[in-house]
């Protein structure tokens, strides 16, 4: 393995420290973009330093991720360089945290992680959190849930465990959180689960609810009312599409019946059902594609004005299946 500490260049600690570090890359499963609009959200919203900065060109397949380049009028104007850093910021009171971001590594992951490690350690970081969306098959008008994972069940008590034992495609992500666990530190991740429907478009809320279980888990003080903001915009105009199709609406509303019936259930026998039999649905590819077909003809504008539906999620098989499904902890999602 090479030498971790040849995979990035840093300032150092210089004395500092982080008790928590946050990491969203972006290359696995990410739906609903929720993982990028966090690291976006936190960057822009709180006082941000560079400490440390992968070498890409060591880390990433450009084959496989091309990044974007601009022509314009006979001339190569503009290249998207691709990225992964770690900042030191602070959150509203003034308490510092590390952010891990960018694109996750193609290559290397052993050597990545170890590389992390070294800067958890420059900084006396004793938790890490991963965040993430998955495809779900619950409807866009309720209030976002999570799945939650963790290195020791303690650190997640309060979440329901949905999934027993499965083989799903692996994520740097997830080495870096098995790879701790291991070595007996603290790790633990959240998934929001965002409807199926809408995995490849900017799904706000669900990085909100990312942002509250940070600040729970970790008792950090972190804003989320921009990104609150912008939920309110994006829901009004799904909510607009879809009221102009009965097909759709249809769909959505037997989501919500499934939703809320088991949440009642919950209610009454103390456990945290999320998702009703399958049976009671069409599956969730015939959902998505009825409403991505649907969306995707409306008026084939983008995000935030309409929802991209350029191509079929990968959601889990059907609705009852979702915890199940690759997805939850890092199926392969290629932004």
């Amino acid at each position: 393995m090479r030498n971790p500490a040849d995979l990035y260049s840093g300032h150092g600690a210089a004395g500092r420290t982080a008790t928590v570090l946050v990491h969203a890359l972006s290359g696995s499963m990410d739906a609903g973009h929720a993982g990028r609009l966090v690291a976006e959200h936190l960057t822009s919203t709180l006082p941000t330093e560079r400490v440390a900065t992968f070498d890409v060109d060591q880390l990433l397949d450009y084959r496989s991720r091309r990044p974007t380049m601009t022509y314009d009028s006979g001339a190569w104007v503009d290249y998207e360089a691709p990225s992964l850093a770690v900042d030191l910021l602070h959150d509203d009171e003034g308490v510092p945290l590390l952010l891990l971001h960018g694109m996750e590594p193609d290559l290397s992951w052993e050597a990545f992680v170890a590389a992390v490690r070294q800067i958890m350690d420059d900084f006396g970081v004793l938790t890490t959190i991963g965040l993430h969306g998955i495809p779900m098959g619950v409807p866009h008008t309720r209030p976002v849930t999570v799945t939650a994972h963790a290195t020791r069940p303690e650190l997640i008590a309060d979440h329901p465990n949905f999934v027993g034992s499965l083989q799903v495609p692996g994520s740097a992500a997830a080495l870096l959180e098995l790879r701790l666990g291991e070595e007996g530190r603290d790790a633990l991740g959240f998934a929001a689960n965002v409807p199926h429907y809408l995995v490849q478009t900017d799904f706000p809320q669900a990085a909100a609810e990312l942002v509250r279980q940070v600040s729970r888990s970790s008792g950090l003080t972190l804003p989320t009312g921009e990104l609150e903001a912008e939920a309110v915009k994006v829901l009004a105009e799904i909510d607009r599409q879809v009221e102009g199709s009965d097909e759709v609406r249809a769909v959505v509303r037997a989501l919500e019946s499934q939703f809320d019936s088991f949440t009642a259930e919950a209610e009454r026998s103390g456990r945290a059902p999320l998702l009703a039999a399958a049976e009671e649905l069409p599956s969730a590819d015939e959902l998505g594609a009825q409403i991505e077909a649907f969306l995707a003809g409306k008026d084939g504008s983008e995000s935030p004005e309409s929802p991209e539906s350029s191509e079929s999620p990968e959601g889990p098989e059907s609705p009852g299946d979702a915890h199940g499904d690759a997805g939850g902890f890092g199926g392969d999602q290629r932004d």
